[in-house]
């Protein structure tokens, strides 16, 4: 403690004041910018330059002055790294840039002693400062042109990262831009999309303004009313108050305030007397936690202030550095209300009066003033690498400012356990905190809730360690700040107006879904899927077939095992009863033939049973239609022979005898076969049916069957059928008066009968339904269709053969007949 006590009284006397202000004679001077007084409530009409002494002294501007001195003196006396500068001393002189006016002429004085070099023994190798952004554009641009370093501790506009105006600049406080990706997150992170966004009238509030207007668009963020922040004047009071009305009226909870502390300050009496509470404030480094703000009379009523704040890091020695200085400033300090000017470190300047007074240490202040700290050792360490020094002695002596620029650049190097470096727009690798407010018993503090780092980008926040606060007391839940509510899942917005937040709700229809919220159209469901109107999700479709295990297919296929059973058995007995009289009459060999025809037009329905397949849309509808011609022909030529035996043979006994001798009734068999044959082929080769998947029938199902059902290649096969069963009709009717073991007109027109019903009722429940229902009376018309020709036509003679085997001879059919020629006599 000795030892450092020590240090503290050598270095304090070793300052002393001038007419630019506090200077430190070293090997290489640093030029130190900062404001001891705040003198620029406005922008003056004319130029000129204020006496910064008028103005109102700035605590915040004392620390920063003494992080300078303190880093000095630490790398001067080697307490920090002994071999940083080793044998060299670092000196400073400081200007108080209370005004834009002061800044412009610190710059001018520093670039006219770099120009006219007699006289001055050495000169400045860097700049630190200024304190403001707007404060800055000028010297960097200035200092830019001779490659001056320049390194500032609060100016944050995004603008100076350009290296083409400004390729001197440095900073240790990150860009505006990093804050403005800040600030989004943390709307996002609370929804909050109907915000207001007030900026001060520097360059500091209009950048960050635009720059969080254009980032805000692209999150979905509406800006429902924008605000500039002037100084606080009579000409100005009228509008500030508008402004707060303005707020009000657009209902937001949420007011981005981008400002100076400076111009914050004046605005907040404004909102406080307009009695605006209960709202989220969200607010920047210079002001979120400044004194200048907190200070105001009531300001704990607007509400919850969330702030960004410069990341906080812990100064070691500082403090004791500040407090150890004041005993040695009062005792060097005027006595009896003079000025004592035989002591040399007060000649010309009010420090000692800022020691007096006491002033407290901040966090803001803190933050600040390590900023200054980090870019005094920046210089020296980019000095250490222009003099190529090592752990003992330095090679050369001679520096020129834009070796140390070049060198600023590529230094790396710890301070306070962390790593520092600029990146190449001479940023630092710093982030933000995020800080909110505590009020508790009218007394102010402040809270880390979260931190904002931009590589990689990462916001964490802990919302628990909020406090929010309402209108009247403190609440427990988030504050919405919405123009509208979020619709429901199912409905879309339409917008109602200019912004993209204020909307209504609109149910999305049929066969669509929307399972997000903020989305103006609603997406559309898979071609396999469907839902109704209003939906979140979709809905798988049900496959509609005819599936080997379901109730309603062992139900077809036992029918069809009947069907089958009965048709081979018929064919079985006639084949054993072939040359009797009743298989004779009824066509003889052509019944063989008939069965077997039913037969394959009874297999034909396995096609119908599960998915379909390629083979089966082939072949399902052709082996029917083939085979059910064939038997219509066969009976089609049977009631043409009886009608001709009897009716017409002796009134056209040639043509008879012609048809009979060249195989009339085989001739047209075959040809009828053929020529439905021939359709089928062609429709098969020109439009086949394949497996498809019928999606319009039904909303909610999807119909696997074969395509081409109602194809004009299967009404042509349909009309083929149905002209020869016409035919089949007309010719068995034609018979109706024969012998009673030949007239089978009615059993064919019952047949016929059966086999029109059955084929009407399919086609009238297939314009109606495509279901496992339809697919069931399809495969039913085919079976009872089968059935009814055998039932009408080979089931009675079954029934002799069987039953009846005494009417099976030769005499009966002999004494049927003779009984018809004597009726017909």
């Amino acid at each position: 403690m000795g030892e450092m006590l020590l240090f503290f009284v050598f270095l304090l006397c070793r300052f002393r004041f001038c007419d630019a202000g506090l200077n430190l004679a070293g090997d290489y001077i640093i030029s130190g910018w900062f404001p001891l007084h705040n003198s620029d409530p406005a922008v003056p009409s004319t130029p000129h330059v204020t006496d910064c002494k008028q103005g109102l002294t700035n605590k915040h501007g004392y620390h920063l002055v003494q992080a300078l001195r303190y880093a000095v003196e630490e790398i001067n006396n080697n307490i920090s790294d002994k071999t940083l500068l080793p044998g060299l001393t670092l000196g400073y002189q400081t200007y108080d840039l209370c005004s834009l006016a002061a800044s412009n002429l610190a710059t001018l004085d520093l670039l006219n002693k770099q120009r006219d070099r007699s006289g001055v023994k050495n000169l400045a190798v860097a700049v630190i400062g200024p304190d403001s952004s707007t404060y800055s554009f000028t010297p960097a641009a200035a200092l830019g042109a001779v490659l001056m370093p320049q390194i500032s501790y609060e100016a944050s506009n995004e603008l100076l990262s350009n290296k083409l105006i400004y390729p001197s600049f440095f900073r240790t406080i990150p860009s505006d831009k990093n804050q403005v990706d800040a600030m989004i997150h943390i709307l996002n992170r609370f929804n909050w999309t109907w915000i207001a966004l007030l900026g001060s009238d520097n360059s500091y509030g209009l950048q960050g303004m635009q720059t969080l207007s254009q980032q805000a668009s692209l999150h979905d963020i509406c800006i429902a009313y924008q605000g500039i922040i002037p100084a606080v004047t009579d000409k100005t009071k009228q509008y500030m108050q508008d402004m707060v009305k303005n707020i009000i009226k657009t209902k937001v909870n949420t007011i981005v305030v981008f400002s100076s502390k400076r111009r914050a300050s004046g605005f907040f009496p404004f909102v406080i007397e307009q009695n605006v509470t209960g709202r989220v404030w969200i607010g920047t480094e210079d002001w979120s936690v400044a004194s200048i703000i907190r200070s105001i009379p009531r300001i704990s009523t607007i509400g919850t202030v969330i702030g960004v704040s410069v990341k906080y890091t812990e100064f070691k020695g500082f403090e004791d550095f500040e407090r150890l200085s004041v005993p040695w400033l009062v005792d060097a300090g005027p006595s009896n209300g003079t000025v004592n000017f035989d002591v040399p470190c007060l000649q010309n300047t009010d420090l000692y009066q800022m020691a007096i007074q006491g002033f407290s240490l901040e966090p803001y202040d803190v933050v600040s003033s390590f900023n200054v700290y980090k870019a005094v050792y920046a210089v020296a360490h980019a000095l250490h690498k222009v003099l190529n020094c090592n752990s003992e002695r330095c090679q050369k002596s001679k520096v020129e400012p834009w070796e140390v620029y070049q060198q600023l650049k590529k230094v790396r190097f710890s301070i306070q356990d962390a790593l520092f470096y600029f990146d190449k727009n001479g940023d630092p690798n710093t982030g933000y905190d995020i800080v909110s407010w505590i009020w508790k018993d009218d007394q102010w503090s402040f809270k880390v809730i979260g931190s904002y780092s931009p590589d990689p980008i990462e916001l964490k926040l802990d919302a628990s360690q909020i406090q929010w606060r309402g209108p009247v007391s403190p609440v427990s839940s988030v504050p919405e700040s919405l123009c509208s509510p979020e619709c429901p899942f199912g409905n879309r917005q339409l917008q109602t107006g200019q912004h993209r937040c204020c909307f209504d709700c609109m149910a999305c229809p049929a066969f669509t879904f929307l399972n997000k919220s903020g989305y103006t159209s609603c997406q559309p469901c898979a071609i396999e899927e469907w839902s109704e109107s209003e939906s979140e999700t979709c809905l798988q479709r049900t496959e509609l077939y005819l599936p080997w295990d379901s109730l309603l297919s062992i139900s077809l296929l036992a029918y069809l095992a009947v069907t089958l059973f009965l048709t081979i058995s018929t064919a079985l007995i006639f084949l054993l009863n072939l040359n009797t009289p009743v298989v004779k009459s009824a066509g003889g060999k052509i019944c063989l033939l008939m069965l077997a025809s039913l037969t394959v037009a009874s297999s034909s329905t396995f096609c119908h049973f599960g998915r379909p397949s390629q083979i089966g849309c082939l072949l399902k509808q052709p082996l029917f239609i083939i085979s059910i011609t064939v038997c219509l022909a066969c009976v089609t030529v049977r009631s043409f022979q009886v009608v001709c035996i009897f009716k017409w043979s002796s009134k056209l006994p040639r043509y008879y005898e012609t048809w009979a001798k060249n195989r009339g009734p085989e001739m047209f068999i075959l040809i009828s076969s053929l020529l439905e044959f021939f359709i089928s082929f062609l429709r098969m080769v020109i439009d086949p049916p394949f497996p498809s998947q019928d999606f319009d029938f039904y909303h909610d199902s999807v119909v696997l069957e074969c395509s081409k059902t109602l194809s004009v290649g299967a009404f042509a096969e349909l009309i083929f059928v149905a002209v020869l069963s016409l035919v089949c009709f007309c010719m068995s009717y034609m018979g109706k008066d024969l012998p009673a073991n030949y007239n089978e007109a009615k059993c064919i027109t019952f047949s016929l009968m059966i086999y029109m019903i059955s084929w009407i009722t399919f086609f009238t429940a297939y314009c109606v339904s495509r279901g496992s229902f339809s697919m069931a009376l399809y495969v039913g018309a085919i079976l009872t269709s089968v059935l009814g020709i055998h039932g009408g036509y080979f089931l009675p003679k079954v029934y002799i053969i069987l039953i009846k085997p005494q009417m099976n001879t030769t005499g009966h059919f002999q004494n049927c007949i003779q009984m018809y020629t004597m009726a017909k006599q």
